[in-house]
């Protein structure tokens, strides 16, 4: 499984909100990609990158994305207000290796099929979720239908991936919800990615142990509650099979039962910074 740390973008800067709240906005860091660089020296291999104006229709922050897409070698994946094929498009040619959409897809799921297959493996779904249920237009909207239901509908797109973020606990480092998270796993036809109150690593472990392909990271690495120095070298990508053989802390199977288990972890906790410090 992989970590990916979320750069999101509004205004310019690099931000977090709590809960994807705009007015709640707790992590505001002026040079974005100074950021993007930091998790790529650290070791993060996947990088993930929001235009949060975009995705509230507040203008975009495209010009910021091309510098981001161009300042690591890393595996990148670009959302946030993509509605038309020519933003997509412009994405994949300034270096996206995957792009996510969003409310179009949920709306429109003939025009999610054509993308998927004019550019099968390079796009993502994401599904922001509030108690279980899939919302639309920048998380402000509920539209009543359930994860599960719509995750059956899109078996058969040749998508890159699904991306699941629980919004309700998005940024309050509350932690995630087990029993959520693992139907979505279950019930996901394609790799899945989860975000949203990912704390701990053993959330992280847990996500793994589930199947799950991914988990961006978002205020718990910028507040350092959860340890980017801990969490790059064995979920960053870049160095995790060298960690595995180096420590035996990769999944292993129970021979008798065939069942995943993971190796019990750590968590180092660390006081919260300045987000200043951060950058």
């Amino acid at each position: 499984m992989i970590a990916a740390p979320a750069v999101d973008l509004r205004g310019g800067r690099c931000v977090q909100l709590v809960g994807g709240r705009p007015e709640d906005e707790r992590v505001s860091l002026p040079d974005p990609v100074a950021v993007a660089e930091r998790w790529w020296a650290m070791g993060f291999g996947t990088l993930h990158f929001v235009d949060l104006d975009a995705a509230l229709g507040h203008g975009d922050n495209l010009p910021v994305l091309e510098k981001l897409l161009a300042a690591t070698s890393a595996t990148t994946q670009v959302g946030g207000g993509l509605r038309d094929g020519a933003h997509i498009d412009a994405l994949l040619a300034a270096g996206a290796d995957r792009v996510i959409v969003g409310t179009k897809a949920i709306d429109e799921p003939d025009w999610l099929a054509a993308e998927a297959k004019r550019n099968p493996g390079r796009i993502m779904l994401a599904l922001d979720t509030r108690d279980g249920r899939v919302l639309r237009k920048g998380w402000t909207e509920d539209t009543g239908i359930r994860v599960e239901e719509f995750l059956a509908d899109i078996a058969r797109l040749p998508l890159a991936g699904v991306l699941s973020t629980d919004v309700g606990r998005e940024g309050k480092m509350e932690g995630i919800d087990r029993a959520s998270v693992a139907r979505v796993i279950e019930a996901c036809p394609h790799p899945a990615w989860i975000s949203g109150g990912v704390t701990t690593t053993d959330e992280l472990a847990y996500l793994g142990s589930r199947g799950a392909a991914g988990a961006v990271l978002g205020m718990a690495l910028y507040t350092e509650t959860l340890d980017p120095a801990t969490v790059a070298p064995r979920w960053g990508g870049r160095d995790a099979a060298a960690y595995d053989a180096a420590t035996g802390d990769g999944p292993t199977r129970d021979p008798a039962t065939g069942d995943s288990t993971v190796p019990d972890t750590t968590t180092r906790t660390t006081t919260t910074r300045n987000t200043e410090e951060n950058r």
